[in-house]
């Protein structure tokens, strides 16, 4: 599943073309994905303005001008394709055309015509149209903690939200509850940065790791941003470009090669948290 930076980049590759953009030749293949299309969903999108592209979590959100907000979830091997180009390939190869794609439309603006194209070859990707004004308290968004990026993520709120808490924090940093959207693989590098063991308690964890924590998670989502992503194999974003941050990774998917700090003799250790894997040096990441 995309992680973050992933959702990010494709957020970028769409916002130059569709907003500001007329929706038009909406054609809707399949009834359903994960959860069936909110009725009429073609003839709602159709002749619709697109404000923005927004993101929040893992989740697109395109307002549109008739009131109501586009959602798209990614699933696992969702993507957009902008006249037939994928903005990324997930690890998984999956097909983007034919029976897998279940959407298509054209976004018309500044005289020039862009084809849109979602396809999910699983489909447990999703969408929905939700009332604009009504989007932050729909249950998908409503309990979603702070973005990692935003001004409300700190260290002071993972000491609230951490107190008293026996969970490893690896496993607490991924409840979306407490953080929105971030996933397995910058859990493991953030804590790496930080130097803070994903096995102790999240409510052992000082103020001043934490602090330092939720800088390292700020960094972490921002240097794969700018790389373009990372968990997609021959991830292309919307110039074409390939995501080569996954060539910087400190731990994840580094199981028995030696820690990349210099002054550490360690080595990068795999253990199974939640029926996740967790990468981590346990000389460099003490408890």
């Amino acid at each position: 599943m995309p992680e973050l930076p992933e959702v990010e980049t494709v957020r970028r590759g769409l916002e130059p073309i569709l907003a500001g953009a007329r929706l038009g030749q909406v054609r809707q293949n399949r009834p359903d994905l994960r959860f069936p299309f909110p009725d009429d969903f073609a003839a709602r999108l159709d002749g619709a303005t697109v404000d923005h592209v927004g993101r929040r979590a893992k989740y697109l959100l395109m307002p549109l001008s008739t009131g109501e907000t586009w959602v798209t979830h990614l699933g696992m091997t969702g993507r957009f394709t902008l006249d037939g180009r994928q903005l990324g390939e997930f690890e998984e190869p999956a097909p983007i055309a034919g029976k897998h794609e279940h959407l298509s439309l054209c976004a018309h603006k500044d005289g020039a015509r862009t084809r849109v194209g979602f396809a999910d070859a699983r489909r447990f990707g999703f969408m929905g149209l939700i009332a604009t004004d009504e989007v932050e308290t729909h249950p998908w968004f409503a309990n979603l903690g702070p973005e990692p990026l935003g001004n409300s993520f700190s260290g002071a709120h993972l000491a609230e939200r951490f107190r008293g808490k026996a969970q490893n924090i690896k496993v607490s940093l991924l409840d979306q509850r407490i953080v929105a959207g971030l996933g397995n693989i910058y859990v493991c590098e953030a804590l790496y940065r930080a130097r803070i063991s994903p096995t102790v308690a999240a409510g052992k964890v000082s103020r001043p790791r934490l602090e330092r924590l939720a800088a390292a998670v700020r960094l972490v989502l921002e240097d794969a941003i700018a790389a373009g992503g990372s968990t997609l194999r021959d991830f292309a974003n919307a110039e074409g470009g390939q995501g080569y941050f996954q060539h910087r990774f400190d731990v994840y998917g580094r199981e028995g090669e030696p820690c990349r700090d210099a002054d550490c003799s360690g080595v990068v250790r795999r253990i199974v948290q939640a029926g996740r894997s967790t990468f981590y040096c346990p000389r460099c990441q003490r408890r």
